[in-house]
């Protein structure tokens, strides 16, 4: 094997990017994680070629795997569902949505309700958080077609107290929205300037 450090690129079959680090510091473990905008594939250097490619190719499979149990996630069809069971779970099912969807013109909240309609919408940005905070944006949408025209009242907060990770929650989207803001800023383009949530009623 070429000594160490030796890095590959390659695009797989189905165009995805993937770079092969050989380490010679690696004996026996394989590792592999998105960075750069690729599968970085950390393989030990004295691996021989066929084994090396067997190893990538697992790799590129669970990678696969994964994206596919994430896109299973985050269809609306799901996210309907889990709409339904959040809400029978923390709101004895008084919500009642009739949709609940993805959007991709939210800059400025992670989630809105409209109450009269009995609709939710959230932020596209929100697919790569965590699932229970997903959760929790669904949950705060949810209480706003419990509680229409109370705003963040005493009701409001209240039923939103349900939820258990509540306060990790806030924690967790107040450091997404700063993430968003300094890679926007890095990269020359419109602030995501989230103030949190909104009930949004359409006219």
């Amino acid at each position: 094997m070429p000594a160490y450090p030796q890095t590959v690129d390659f695009i797989a079959a189905d165009d995805i990017p993937v770079r092969i680090v050989r380490s010679s510091k690696r004996k026996k473990t394989i590792s592999s994680q998105w960075r750069e905008d690729r599968l970085v594939v950390q393989v030990p250097a004295a691996l021989n070629e066929s084994t090396e490619r067997a190893f990538v190719d697992e790799m590129l499979k669970k990678y696969r795997q994964r994206k596919s149990r994430q896109s299973a996630a985050t269809s609306e069809e799901s996210l309907m569902d889990r709409a339904t069971y959040l809400d029978l779970k923390y709101l004895d099912g008084l919500a009642s949505p009739v949709s609940v969807r993805w959007v991709n013109n939210q800059n400025k909240r992670w989630g809105s309700a409209t109450p009269y309609q009995r609709t939710i919408r959230l932020s596209a940005k929100l697919k790569y958080a965590p699932s229970w905070v997903q959760d929790y944006v669904l949950v705060h949408e949810l209480v706003h077609l419990v509680t229409p025209g109370q705003g963040h009242g005493k009701r409001f907060q209240d039923l939103l107290d349900r939820f258990e990770r509540r306060a990790e929650a806030d924690q967790f989207l107040a450091g997404f929205s700063a993430g968003y803001r300094a890679h926007a800023k890095d990269n020359g383009q419109a602030d995501f300037e989230t103030g949190g949530f909104d009930d949004l009623d359409d006219e």
